[in-house]
């Protein structure tokens, strides 16, 4: 049995009378992992490239439908130039086959602020939600705010099943395999104060829930702490 499938890694929980089943990693998400975002992290380039500063914004970012695109958008045009160094580009969203994404402009997402930048490096979006003293998950694409937390989905004869888990290196596609360093694979990036439950608590709520959230974080509680990696 792989290690997915492994009900002993797993924790499940049930919501909307049975129709939604959880699938929760309780290795990764009782881990101490977090990020470490200009603290030693590598980025995800071929070569290790910290010097950077970009983390996982060297790629445009995938967005959930055309809602989260328009809001995307629009939360992008309100941005000042002095705070956000792309904000004269447009479209600050795309369109393919392949779904809405954020353009990627100079090797990053267009809301990426380069080292140098005088309106600060990073997330233009994130900077302007602490700006405003607001949640940044309220201004970013969820993507970004659950990385490096994966859902799976599939259906079943009951219903939906979503497997919530670590992001892997082949969940990037080709380029997974070749990156010089992933966060989730590194041992440093393991050296939080509290695990993954807490310490992502906020993204976790919106995602699963409140209720389920609760029920995920005591079943969590009830096992051994683990520090180690996935």
């Amino acid at each position: 049995m792989s290690e997915e499938r492994d009900p002993a890694h797993f924790i499940e929980l049930e919501a909307d009378g049975g129709r939604t089943r959880w699938r929760l990693d309780a290795t990764f998400l009782s881990s101490n992992w977090t990020c470490i975002w200009g603290e030693g992290c590598q980025g995800i380039h071929d070569t290790a490239q910290p010097e950077l500063h970009d983390g996982c914004c060297s790629l445009g970012v995938e967005l959930i439908d055309e809602d989260e695109a328009m809001t995307i958008a629009a939360l992008g045009a309100t941005l000042d130039a002095s705070k956000f160094q792309h904000a004269d580009h447009r479209p600050l969203v795309e369109h393919s086959e392949r779904g809405w994404f954020t353009p990627v402009v100079d090797n990053a997402c267009v809301f990426f602020n380069k080292p140098g930048f005088a309106g600060g490096t990073g997330c233009a979006l994130h900077l302007a939600a602490m700006a405003e003293d607001d949640d940044p998950i309220d201004w970013k694409p969820q993507t970004c705010t659950r990385m490096p937390i994966r859902v799976d989905e599939r259906e079943t004869s009951e219903g939906t099943e979503l497997t919530v888990r670590g992001w892997k290196r082949p969940d990037w596609g080709p380029g997974g395999q070749t990156m010089a360093w992933w966060c989730v694979d590194a041992p440093e990036a393991y050296r939080g104060t509290r695990p993954v439950i807490e310490s992502l608590a906020g993204e976790l709520r919106v995602l699963l829930g409140d209720d389920t959230y609760e029920a995920a974080a005591d079943a969590l509680h009830n096992r051994p702490a683990s520090g180690d990696r996935p």
